[in-house]
C-alpha cells in the first residue's frame, strides 16, 4: 500500500457500494473542467483534457457528463472555478499523508481537511513537510493474466520505463511523469493489455505496517480523506500487505 494502489483495488473488489457511481463521476467532472479551463475544449490539443476524457470514458461515465463539464471548462455554460490545492501532513504511527483536491472554496476546504486530520488521529503540516518523501511519476497497471512478468519487464524497459513492481492482480509499469503516455501508446501497440494509466506520487522510503489494529488507524485516515468531496487523490508512505488490508476489507 505505498500510495493507494493495493488498497484501491481491494475497494473495488467489494463492489460499487464502497465508492459510489455519482462520486466517482463528479471527481471526473471536476478534473475536467480544470483541464479545460486551462488548455480550452479541445480534446486533441490539449493533452490533460485528452486523458482526463479518457479516464472518464474508462470509468464508464456518459457522454453527456463528459460534454457538460468540458462546456462548464471553457464557459459555453456556467459553472464552477476550481482550483488546485494540495496537502501535508501526518496520519497515525509516523504514516507521511499527501492530499490532491480540487476545491472552489480554499477557506473550507482547508478547515475540513485540517479537521479530518485531526478526527482520525493524525496532523496537519505545512507545505513542502511530506512531498519530499514522493516522486511524481506515472504509472501504467497491466493485468497478470494477460501478459508474462519477463516478457513485461524487458518490453517496458526497452521503451523507457523505470521498473516494474507486483500491485496484486496487476503489474505496475512506473515511467517518469512526462514519459507515461508515450510508454503506455507503445505498450499498447507491442500487443500489451494496458489497463489504467495515471500520474501518481510514489513514496521514496516506505512506513511498513504490521499490526492489525495500526493498519486499521492508518486505513481509517486515508478513507476519512479520501471521502471529502473536494480530495481527488491520497498519497501514503506506508507499506501494508495485500493480505493484510484484505483482512480490513471484509
Amino acid at each position: 500500500m505505498s500510495g493507494h494502489s493495493k488498497w484501491s483495488t481491494i475497494k473495488h473488489q467489494k463492489g460499487a457500494a464502497d465508492q459510489a457511481r455519482a462520486k466517482v463521476f463528479a471527481r471526473l467532472a471536476r478534473q475536467i473542467e480544470v483541464a479545460a479551463r486551462a488548455g480550452g475544449g479541445d480534446i486533441e490539443a490539449n493533452a490533460t483534457l485528452r486523458t482526463m476524457v479518457q479516464k472518464a470514458r474508462e470509468a464508464s461515465m456518459p457522454k453527456d457528463n463528459i460534454d457538460r463539464a468540458i462546456k462548464r471548462g471553457t464557459g459555453e455554460i456556467e459553472g464552477v472555478s476550481y482550483e488546485s490545492i494540495n496537502y501535508e501532513g501526518y496520519g497515525p504511527h509516523g504514516v507521511a499523508i499527501y492530499v490532491e483536491t480540487l476545491s472552489d472554496n480554499r477557506n473550507r476546504t482547508g478547515a475540513e481537511i485540517r479537521s479530518t486530520f485531526t478526527k482520525a488521529g493524525g496532523s496537519l503540516a505545512e507545505p513542502g513537510a511530506v512531498a519530499w518523501q514522493f516522486d511524481r511519476l506515472g504509472m501504467i497497471e497491466v493485468s497478470k493474466i494477460s501478459t508474462d512478468e519477463d516478457e513485461l519487464m524487458e518490453t517496458a524497459l526497452e521503451l523507457g520505463a523505470r521498473d516494474i513492481k507486483d500491485g496484486g492482480d496487476n503489474y505496475e509499469v512506473i515511467t517518469d511523469a512526462t514519459e507515461l503516455f508515450a510508454i503506455k501508446n507503445a505498450l499498447v501497440q507491442a500487443g500489451v493489455e494496458v489497463g489504467s494509466a495515471d500520474l501518481t506520487m510514489i513514496p521514496n522510503t516506505t512506513v511498513e505496517i504490521t499490526d492489525p489494529d495500526h493498519a486499521k488507524s492508518v486505513v481509517k485516515i486515508i478513507e476519512a480523506l479520501d471521502a471529502h468531496d473536494d480530495v481527488q487523490n491520497v498519497f501514503a508512505n506506508c507499506e501494508i500487505s495485500a493480505e493484510l488490508l484484505e483482512s480490513l476489507a471484509q
